[in-house]
This record gives structure tokens, sequence and C-alpha cells, in this order.
């Protein structure tokens, strides 16, 4: 099944906002009605031409001539332009497809992308690798005037091996998600992360993107978890990782993790699995400000007991009810003040129950109060469905993105002023007031991250609106000592800081290693790195 094309997910689980929410981004935000409907796929015009000649020829030679290995048709090429940001929906849906690949290929094997690769390379075409399609920073946006072919990796979704003992498994990068896991689960075993993309994202993405799943506080990030990757490049075959651990110079695999295309297409990846645990549980837990509220998952993340999911909503983000997306906006003028806290436990019985209670010892101690397990269930119940009420904004005439950085823990509350204020006064002045949200996912040792959730009227250009407030919110990440990005990736949209955060020195040397891979600059062009 693909994606909505001009939305996110599954078209049949669109649902209008209720009438109390679009209430309230009127009443709040003077958000509008849209005055004109979004275009349909079947009107959508194409201005860039397919591709045609010497190098479609060579392609469909070498994917076997197969009728479903190259595609030039509209609908093809309109489902593979761009990712899924809020300004990406705003111009597809306003049918913007300038930057629409020439074709889209569909290879079976590692060696049919080599050859897929070696065919770019001669005839001067442009790739971008293409997983579940979820970029939220311009990932699948490359740039240059060079032909575009978006590699679609749907047809690498096999379980390659699965090591019981060791506790490993090699999937193929265009797994996604959910069938990694139902594949993993009939031999007992999970791979435990489950971003909000979860329903749709692949393996080979969240290599590419370092991704954090939800549950990160128990198993980890993604790149934590990667014990091995196979690469294809324009020079060949780059595999990583004989071993868990390894001193034989520096670590390839950490070079591959978070290259974003730009060095090769991922093909397989080889990552530890953990048993499927016998018990979830979530519940809730209030405190009385956002800065209380870290106080304590930071003594979770340093002192333990680690739960397995540790997440806590802002004072704004906790009384709208973004947490528990089936109930959000209802009940505003009666819930309490304060911040709530979602704590999860996954495992055997005896160690969830243990690690339970000895957390609840000290979310008391840090004057947390229980709120029991509904806040818990119901944000379980609702975990993968924030994308699609942010689709449902914009038809209501709402614009609505999101943005993340991560912090040590002693600069996160200067982290999280700053960032919070550079949006509501950029918007405010554009005349668009917003509604700021926040929550803490992902927490470590040294710090945690922040994920924003941002709110407004769409005014005359909200692309314009929101580029200016992404600026200056990324001007305010840098200044506080915040990572430009924590776990959606550079992309196009973080590139520019990402060169400042990296320093010329460092972008000097991953655009060598580029270099060597990816000789004539082919791959993903302007994402992540500049080009020349």
């Amino acid at each position: 099944m693909d994606m909505l094309w001009n939305g996110w997910g599954d078209p049949a689980r669109a649902t209008p906002l209720p009438d109390t929410v679009t209430g309230l981004l009127r009443d709040w935000l003077g958000v509008k009605p849209r005055p004109t409907a979004s275009a349909r796929l079947e009107d959508i015009k194409i201005s860039a031409p397919a591709l045609e000649g010497a190098a479609l020829h060579a392609l469909r030679a070498v994917l076997g001539d197969r009728v479903e290995g190259v595609r030039t048709d509209t609908e093809s090429r309109v489902r593979h332009t761009r990712g899924k940001s809020t300004p990406d929906l705003l111009r597809i849906r306003a049918g913007d497809t300038g930057d629409a690949p020439a074709a889209v290929v569909l290879p079976q094997s590692h060696d049919e992308v080599l050859a897929v690769l070696r065919v770019c390379a001669e005839h001067g075409l442009a790739l971008v690798p293409f997983g579940g399609g979820t970029s939220v920073v311009g990932g699948l946006a490359p740039t240059g005037r060079r032909p575009l072919v978006a590699l679609d990796l749907r047809h690498l979704n096999r379980l390659l091996d699965l090591d019981s003992v060791s506790r490993t498994a090699t999937l193929q990068a265009g797994l996604r998600a959910p069938e990694a896991e139902a594949l993993l689960t009939e031999h007992g075993f999970t791979l435990g992360h489950f971003p909000q993309s979860y329903e749709w994202a692949t393996i080979g993405g969240f290599a590419a993107t370092r991704s954090s799943g939800q549950a990160s506080a128990g198993y980890g990030r993604f790149d934590e978890m990667v014990l091995g990757l196979t690469l294809a490049t324009p020079e060949g075959t780059l595999d990583t990782g004989r071993a868990p651990r390894s001193a034989a110079g520096p670590d390839l695999r950490q070079l591959l993790l978070g290259s974003e295309g730009a060095f090769g297409v991922i093909t397989s990846v080889t990552v530890r699995v953990r048993p499927v645990p016998r018990t979830r549980r979530y519940e809730g837990w209030r405190f009385a400000s956002f800065d209380a509220g870290a106080a304590a998952l930071r003594r979770l993340a340093q002192d333990g007991p680690r739960p397995t999911v540790l997440r806590l909503s802002d004072e704004t983000e906790t009384l709208i009810g973004l947490a528990q997306p089936d109930v959000i906006g209802s009940g505003v003028e009666q819930r309490s003040a304060g911040c709530l806290a979602v704590v999860g436990f996954e495992g055997t019985e005896e160690d969830a129950a243990r690690r339970r209670a000895a957390a609840a010892a000290v979310l008391t101690d840090c004057e947390g109060e229980f709120a029991g397990g509904e806040p818990g269930r119901r944000w379980a119940h609702g975990r993968y469905a924030a994308p699609y009420l942010r689709d449902s904004l914009l038809e209501a005439g709402a614009f609505a993105e999101t943005l993340e950085t991560a912090a040590y823990w002693s600069r996160l509350p200067g982290l999280y002023a700053a960032v919070r204020d550079a949006l509501t006064a950029t918007l405010t002045e554009n005349g668009t007031p917003p509604l700021v949200m926040c929550h803490i996912s992902h927490v470590y040792e040294n710090g945690a991250s922040l994920y924003f959730t941002v709110v407004s009227a769409q005014g005359e250009d909200p692309v314009a609106h929101w580029t200016r407030a992404k600026h200056a919110a990324n001007e305010a990440i840098l200044a506080a000592g915040g990572t430009i990005t924590h776990h959606h990736a550079v992309g196009t949209d973080h590139r520019d800081w990402y060169v400042r955060e990296a320093t010329d020195l460092g972008v000097a040397a991953l655009t060598a290693v580029k270099r060597r891979l990816d000789p004539d600059g082919l791959l993903n062009p302007g994402v992540l790195l500049p080009t020349d």
C-alpha cells in the first residue's frame, strides 16, 4: 500500500477535526477555513520531463526489462516527489511538482542497486534513495539541475538472517518497520524501535537518519542497535561490522549511520534484537512544572531505574492533550495545570514490576503525582496518530509543523526558552501568533531531546512564514548550545546550520569521503552536505 500522496499514511485513517478543536483554533489563533480545495491527484501536471532515450533504455536493461522495474508515469513520479514536512505537503497540494523525479526505479537486489548506480553515473543522472518517504527535513529533495531518479527500495524487504544465539538479525533496507517486527516476532524477538513514523518508515531509513524510537529509554536509539551495514556505492560495495565492537581503526559503521544517502545506498542492516517483552505497562505522572518534571527525568536517566518509555510534556502540550491524540482538545478548560509524564515499562513481569516500583519511589520523591494508567494507555493507543492530526489541521486552515533538538542537561532550560521564544516572536511578528508546545521523549545520562510542535494560522504565504520561523529557531538552537537535529536528520532544511555545527574542517573531511565513494556527486546532491 502506498502512503497518501498529499498527506500522511493510510487515506482511510484521515479524519476531520472535532468541532471543539476547530473552535479553539478559531478563538485562540484566528484560524480561518481554507479558501480553496487541495489539488486532486488526477489533475496534477508535472513540468519536469520524464526520463527518455538511452538512459531509460539502460535502466530497463539492468532491471531485466520488468514492467515494474522502471516507472515514468505521472502518479509514480508525484508519489516520489519530496517527503512529508508541512512545506512539502503544502507545495504538493498546490500542484508544485517542479522537482519531481524523471523516473522511479525499483531494484530487487543489492546487485541491481549497484547496476542502477552505474547507469546513473554513465548518463549524468542524480539519484535519491527512497524508503518510506517519511522525511520531514528535505531529505528527499536533492538540489541541482541533473535529471533525478528515485530509487524505491520496497522490493528489498526480506529478513536475510536471524542468529538467535548472538541475538542479531540482518534485514534488507526496504523492509518497513511493522513488517520487520512481524518477521522478528515469529522467532520471539523484537527490535524495539517505535518512532512516530513507525507504520511507514523503513529499516534503511532508520539507519540513514540515526532515528530514535519512542521506547529509546529502554531499547536505545537505532544507531545503538546497528552492528553492521552493507552499502552500495558508485565505486562498489562497502561491508561493515564483522564483530559487535572493534578497535580496528575508526568505526566505519558510524560514518555510514546518518549519511542520508549521500555516500551510498544502504541495502541491508544487521541489528541486535531482544526477546519480545512479556508485559507492557504505560502510566501517567503529573508535575507542577516542566522544570520539576525534567529534574525527575534526569534522576531516572542518571541514577535509574531506567523506564522503557519516558516522555514529559510541557504545560502547553499537557493543556492541549497532545500526548493523547484521541482526546486532544477535549476538556481543556477542566484540565488541571502542570505537566504530564508518560512512563512505560516493558520486559518480564518480574523485571517490569521491580523497575516500576523503584521508579515510582523516585518520581514521588521528586514531587510527582501518580495519574493512573489511563494517560499511558491513551498515549500508547494514539502514539502514531500525530501526523494524521497534522493533516487535519492543514485541511482546517491551520499550519502545523515540528522541530527537535538536544542538549546537555545543564543547557536544556536555556535551549527550551530560546527556541520557544524565537518561534513565538517570529510568527507573531508576521501576523500568525502560534501555539508552541514541547516535550522530552529521549533521555540520556548526560542530556535529553526537546521536540517542539508549532500550530498557527496559515497566513497568506504559510511556507514563507515557516521558513522565517524555522531559521530563527535554528539560530537559537546553535546559540543556546543545542544540536541542529536529534533524530529528524539534516536533509536540506538543516544543512546550512549543520555545516556550522560540524565546522569547515569536519565538513571538508566528510566531503572527501563523498568524493571517494561518489566521485560524480550523483547521490542525493545537496542533502547533508553542500554541493560544490
